[in-house]
């Protein structure tokens, strides 16, 4: 049937696999008996492997799972290669009249006494002389004997059917005719030649069925294939597809139309069968699908890794009891998480998932415990879909709401929600929570940043966190060292004794049903001395159970690293070194591991390993060429458990089970130029080079010219179909790009390609676009990445609000990217065209952007940051380690590195809103005041509470909150100030020092601490100054402010150098207060709302209204700095200085920030968009970098200031008003100048700056243009309307209002036959 065979691969199954693709699926074809010798196809592994890949497929397929061509040929009756004892007994019982066949039977089989119980292998012919004749008729008396023995009830049906069936039957009957349920995707094709008994005898028709040696016909062969056809059909009937031919002496011949077209039908029926096979199955599915299902299947991975690594679990009892004792001690109090760690091997693998089978037992009580294995699944290898499991598994157990698709889509968010559930379990007293994380080292993010924000550096009570790290060289647990710093926390594991590394081995020999030889035992405890590493014992036990009793080993290596060099030289010898080389080294090549079929393929492109294959014989085919699957079958039983299995977007890959062997694989094979070798030619098959049709030479070494052959790789396109994404080429393509050296390719299609961005944003999120950007990011030297990559970073607040759209992410990216189209033609300006493209092809509307008008990368805008449920309260730097400190009204202080623009620390622990953040100590130290009444001391570089304040002195339902905090690093002392009371405690000890309580009736509304002064001012609302000491609370002074009349005191700030306070009052007043007295140093036109001193108390910002007045200090104070005043259109909420007095920056409520130049008395040099909402906060690091946020939003955004001070090239318009309108197809747009209602400003869009400004000399309220007629309408608050010409600026046309001269809010134009505009008015 290799007509048939090859007429499936030509076309039937790429139409399958085209099929499958668009449904998600991977389609692999498993045909061992294609591309390999006659001799090979019928020996008795390939047949084992037949039957064990068919039960493989049958476990796996979702869809057609076994598909037989059935001709005229039975097919050969292979003798057993294994027979049991007792089977063993009878048969030599039966041959024992005939000394000659037992003679035979014996010399072929040996007794095998390491098999439990013992069994008869036989030999290979290599391994025995050759009988000659003799040789023929084993088959024939082992028939006998068996045939005698079943006769006498010796034996079984089952075990007569191993000496007298065909493979194709053993096959037939596994595959379909055994099985209880349905066909379960199998289909039989059955070729029918007509008339073929009366040509039998020719020799064209003995080609076509089964014959005796010495060439006749064989009638039993003949008889026995009639019988299973007919089981077939009579138990069957809907899987058998027949076909009848006419007798031709050119059976089977393509070049025959009658024969053409029966192997068109026959690749017909194949694809309809198959599709339909997946269709049902797909139905069943869908219709029993869970909405976890996701959940249900990364836990049921790790269940199931876990019973297989507990299998031969012995000693470390003592360590278990410990690790209950200390889980049980603590489960009751806040502690810290429990690492244990040891070198790779040592069995920490073992020991977790034995804890987590006996945790109840070990706890005491009742357990929810999760258990992941890091790395071994792809949804383990992220810290971000790591706690996404983690938090759903949870949540799930304890019947609590699942998360929301916006926290899980938003890494920060994430950690966010994983602490809070920590706490929430904590505090409802549910059972206790154990989660259970097996080689951290696994997980990229920490092996990538040195960094694992999302772990707790203290459980609260009833819930435990255990992590396992290897002590290597990769440094992961120096990393955790720094996050968990309490030395009890670390548990070594340490190696087994040597009477336990023998309980093991024996285990795992019982397990397996073997057993060894005392001179084989001695030879393999020899090799082991005092072995206590399960690593290097198992390792040897799959040595060590492949050997017979009649085996000599070889001693075994002393070390695991030699131990694996020793297996790869072994699998060297059974399978040559070219292709393990190739095998091993692809795999490891890879990302996150390949599928067998994505293998195959590989190496079916591969052209040195296809010529090794096809050395001494010649491929089936003369139009297509793949390598040979039995011969990766071969080698992957040889692997064994060196090969691990994980699942990936519903694939599975195959990956290197031990680390240590991955490393000796690179070492081996991957040096040099290999390894670009490697990855170029991944590369070549995830970009679908050599698919769909595509030739590709090679020159065989028997035929010795090139051939130009169809390979038949699976085709790679983006998207299989509208919803189904090409995930697997997603995640490996750029990997396989970039270590192949094709940088340029890598911008190409991957960096530089707007339909591979909104692939990979779409499907997996924008972050795991980021993070391709910044696995290419070093190794790509070009600005224009970088600034994709930005312009990405900036699209992602939008794109987490909105949700991932196709169309929103384009014209987020253009209307950002547009400013560089000219500039950076190359990347930038191709991706804008590619996003131009779609615009004019897409069927549905859509915002198209013009021009640039969103903040474009580059700018100053470096990235807008979202990990809060609720608005932002408090904020800090720590300048020294590049940290930011946020306080949150759900009473969280995130830590985050704007470095990596990542959390590292979520601090839990106040239960109500975060009021004031102080970091201090060179920035490794943190103080937090909440309305939980607590003040809390955290350190910043391990995230751990290192105090608790609590500030019990009054506990009314009316008693303010701390709105102020001061530290004393000298005195180390911390002061919290209230309306009604100030308080100060020894920051070593929590200690109060003292407590003053004042007058409800007449709260303080300014304190300050004067350090240098040992004393502390409060001002109360009457007006009353009090001076303390700072160190004792006593009072020592009280007056009555003297140069205020009237008016209450509305802020304050405090001038450390001179002890003063500068106090802001309700009219206006502002006053310089000091325990000597106070005087008036400026009246405002209205109500002061904030004062703002520069770090070096130079500076004075004073905040009233709309506006900003600046003072300059000197001997008597501060006088007016500047004659004009900093102006906003909405009222001004805070305001920072630059780090060198050279600027502030000012934040309103109407969510603009506007950075104002200090040197160059006051020009405005940038106005910014804040968060959407009322800036309230503001903060400087080093005068560069700026964050703000607001009260009422939970993002922040952080700013470049140095972009602000020197000239761009572009610039995005900048209109808050809304009222805008656009002119000669978007290349310029007015509207209302900031700050100027009555002006109307020109802005270039190519140009990215403002052209002109139109004088209107009254507010203006509407816009319209009238684009045929070259004409700007410009409705005025004064009911006036002035028309202003595009392209001049004389001949203003102005159109009275009518008697009642109302604002006019809108106007609608509409072009009448005569080409002139009609213009109607709606006025208020």
């Amino acid at each position: 049937m290799d007509v048939e065979r090859e007429a499936l691969q030509s076309t039937a199954y790429p139409e399958v696999q085209t099929f499958c693709q668009k449904h998600g699926l991977m389609f692999e074809v498993v045909d061992l008996r294609w591309g390999i010798q006659s001799t090979e196809a019928t020996d008795h592994m390939t047949t084992e492997l037949c039957l064990e890949e068919l039960d493989r497929c049958r476990k796996t397929s979702l869809g057609p799972a076994f598909v037989a061509l059935v001709g005229d040929q039975y097919g050969p009756c292979l003798v057993p290669t294994l027979i049991e004892e007792k089977e063993w007994e009878a048969l030599k019982a039966q041959l024992s009249t005939r000394p000659g066949d037992l003679e035979l039977v014996a010399h072929c089989f040996r007794r095998d006494e390491n098999a439990m119980p013992p069994i008869y292998v036989l030999q290979a012919p290599g391994t025995r002389e050759t009988h000659g004749p003799e040789e023929a008729t084993l088959t024939s008396v082992l028939r006998s004997g068996a045939q005698e023995a079943r006769r006498l009830g010796l034996i079984t049906q089952e075990q007569w059917q191993r000496y007298h069936r065909s493979v194709i039957e053993w096959e037939i009957e596994r595959g379909l005719l055994s099985l209880t349920h349905g066909d379960q995707g199998a289909t039989v094709f059955l070729r029918e030649i007509q008339d073929l008994n009366k040509h039998i005898l020719e020799d064209c028709a003995l080609k076509m069925v089964d014959r005796l040696p010495d060439g006749c016909l064989d009638i039993d062969a003949q008889n026995l294939l009639s019988s299973l056809k007919g089981r077939i059909a009579d138990m069957q009937p809907e899987v058998l597809k027949a076909h009848h031919l006419l007798w031709s002496h050119d059976l089977v011949n393509p070049q025959n139309k009658v024969h053409a077209q029966y192997l068109k039908e026959l690749g017909e029926q194949f694809v309809a069968r198959a599709n339909y096979q997946v269709l049902e199955r797909l139905q069943e599915l869908e219709a029993g699908r869970q909405e976890l299902a996701w959940l249900y299947q990364e836990i049921r991975h790790h269940l199931g890794l876990s019973a297989e690594a507990t299998t031969a679990f012995c000693g470390r009892q003592e360590l278990l009891a410990q690790v209950g004792q200390r889980l049980r001690q603590s489960d009751s109090h806040p502690h810290t998480p429990l690492v244990l760690f040891g070198p790779p091997g040592i069995g920490k693998t073992a020991l977790m998932c034995k804890l987590a089978e006996q945790m109840p037992e070990l706890l005491g009580c009742k357990t929810v415990t999760v258990l992941r294995l890091l790395g071994t699944s792809q949804m383990s290898c992220g810290a971000h879909s790591l706690l996404q499991s983690i938090c759903s598994q949870v949540c799930l157990a304890y019947g609590l709401p699942l998360p929301p698709a916006q926290v899980l889509e938003a890494h920060a968010r994430v950690v966010h929600f994983f602490h809070t559930l920590l706490h929430t379990i904590s505090c409802r007293n549910f059972e206790s929570l154990v989660i259970l994380l097996d080689s951290v080292d696994d997980v990229d993010s920490i092996h990538r940043a040195r960094r694992i924000p999302w772990l707790p550096p203290k459980c609260p009570p009833r819930v435990h966190l255990i992590l396992s790290a290897s002590s290597g060289q990769r440094g992961v647990l120096d990393t955790v060292q720094q996050r968990i710093t309490d030395p009890e926390s670390y548990w070594e594991v340490k190696p087994l004794s040597s009477n336990q590394g023998q309980e093991m081995i024996q285990l795992l020999l019982e397990a397996s049903r073997r057993t060894l030889s005392p001179e084989q035992r001695d030879l393999l405890w020899a090799s082991l001395p005092e072995c206590g590493h399960p690593g290097r014992l198992r390792l040897a036990f799959e040595e060590a159970r492949k050997w017979t009793s009649f085996t000599v080993p070889a001693p075994l290596a002393s070390t695991a690293k030699e131990a694996m060099h020793q297996l790869c030289a072994r699998l060297e010898q059974t399978h040559g070194q070219l292709l393990v080389a190739r095998v091993l080294g692809y795999i490891v090549s890879s990302r996150h591991g390949l599928s067998e079929a994505e293998l195959k393929d590989v190496l079916s492109l591969d052209d040195e390993v296809l010529q090794a294959v096809y050395q001494d014989w010649t491929p089936p085919s003369k139009e297509l060429l793949r390598f040979p699957p039995l011969l990766w079958v071969r080698l992957r039983r040889d692997l064994g458990n060196c090969l691990a299995r994980r699942p990936a977007d519903g694939f599975t890959l195959l990956a290197i089970a031990h680390r240590q062997l991955a490393e000796v694989i690179q070492e081996r094979y991957l040096s040099g130029p290999e390894k670009a070798k490697r990855h170029g030619l991944l590369a070549d098959f995830f970009l679908g080079a050599w698919s769909q049709g595509t030739k590709k030479l090679i020159t065989l070494p028997l035929v010795g010219k090139p051939l130009n052959l169809d390979r038949k790789v699976a085709p790679q396109p983006l998207w299989f179909s509208d919803t189904i994404a090409n995930l697997r080429k997603l995640k490996e393509l750029p990997h396989h790009l970039l270590h192949s050296g094709r940088i340029q390719e890598l911008k190409q299609e991957v960096l530089g390609s707007m339909n591979w961005i909104s692939c990979r944003s779409i499907s997996g999120g924008i972050e795991s676009m980021l993070d391709d950007f910044d696995l290419c990011a070093p190794h790509v030297d070009c600005p224009e990445v970088s600034l994709v990559r930005e312009a990405l970073q900036l699209c992602r607040p939008a794109v987490e609000l909105r949700g991932m759209e196709r169309s929103i992410l384009y014209t987020e990216l253009l209307a950002r990217l547009h400013f560089f189209t000219t500039s950076h033609p190359a990347l930038v300006g191709q991706l804008c065209q590619q996003a131009q493209s779609w615009f004019r092809v897409c069927p549905h509307p859509v915002l198209v952007p013009l021009g640039g008008f969103l903040q474009p990368p580059g700018g100053p805008l470096r990235a807008t940051l979202t990990g809060c449920h609720k608005g932002i309260t408090a904020m800090a730097w720590s300048l020294e380690e590049t940290l930011l400190v946020v306080g949150t009204q759900d009473g969280i202080v995130a830590v985050w590195d704007m470095e990596q623009w990542q959390v590292i620390h979520i601090l839990t622990g106040h239960t109500g809103e975060v009021r004031c953040v102080k970091v201090f100590a060179q920035g490794t130290l943190a103080l937090s005041a909440s309305k939980d009444r607590t003040l809390r001391l955290w350190n910043l570089l391990s995230g751990q509470e290192k105090l608790t304040i609590w500030d019990r002195a009054s506990e009314g339902p009316t008693e303010a909150q701390t709105c102020s905090l001061y530290v004393d690093e000298a005195k180390k002392a911390v002061y919290s100030a209230s309306s009604s009371k100030v308080s100060a405690w020894n920051l070593e000890t929590a200690e109060l020092v003292f407590h003053i309580l004042g007058d409800a009736s007449e709260p303080w509304i300014c304190t300050a601490v004067l350090a240098s002064w040992a004393t502390l001012l409060t001002v109360s609302q009457c007006g009353v100054v009090t001076v303390w000491c700072s160190a004792t609370g006593k009072v020592q002074g009280k007056q009555h402010l003297s140069s205020i009349k009237e008016e209450t005191p509305t802020c304050g700030v405090s001038v450390q150098k001179p002890g003063e306070m500068v106090i802001g009052f309700s009219k206006g007043s502002i006053s310089l207060v000091s325990s000597e007295g106070d005087r008036l140093l400026e009246k405002l036109p209205e109500a002061v709302e904030f004062l703002v001193v520069s770090e070096d108390e130079s500076l004075l910002a004073a905040g009233f209204g709309r506006s900003v007045r600046l003072f300059l200090a000197d001997s008597q104070g501060f006088h007016r700095f500047m004659a004009t005043d900093l102006e906003h259109e909405d009222i001004v909420e805070t305001a920072a200085f630059g780090a060198e007095n050279n600027l502030i920056v000012t934040g309103s409520q109407d969510a603009l920030i506007q950075v104002w130049s200090l040197s160059e008395q006051g020009i405005l040099l940038d106005i910014l968009e804040g968060v959407g909402a009322p800036v309230s906060l503001l903060v400087l690091r080093g005068g560069t970098l700026m964050a703000s946020a607001s009260q009422q939003s939970s993002s922040f955004k952080i700013w470049d200031l140095t972009h602000t001070q020197k000239p761009r090239a572009s610039a995005p318009f900048l209109d808050r008003t809304g009222l805008t309108a656009v002119s000669h197809n978007g290349s310029y747009v007015y509207f209302p100048k900031i700050g100027d209602k009555s002006k109307v400003t020109i802005w270039d869009l190519a140009e990215g700056e403002e052209r002109d400004a139109l004088d209107t000399s009254n507010e203006v309220r509407c816009l319209e243009v009238a684009e045929q007629a070259n004409l700007l309408f410009t409705g005025l608050v004064s009911g006036i309307v002035l028309v202003f010409p595009l392209n001049s600026r004389q001949d203003v046309l102005c159109i009275p209002p009518p008697e009642a001269r109302k604002a006019i809010n809108c106007m609608a134009l509409k072009l009448l036959l005569s080409r002139s505009p009609m213009c109607l008015l709606l006025q208020e």
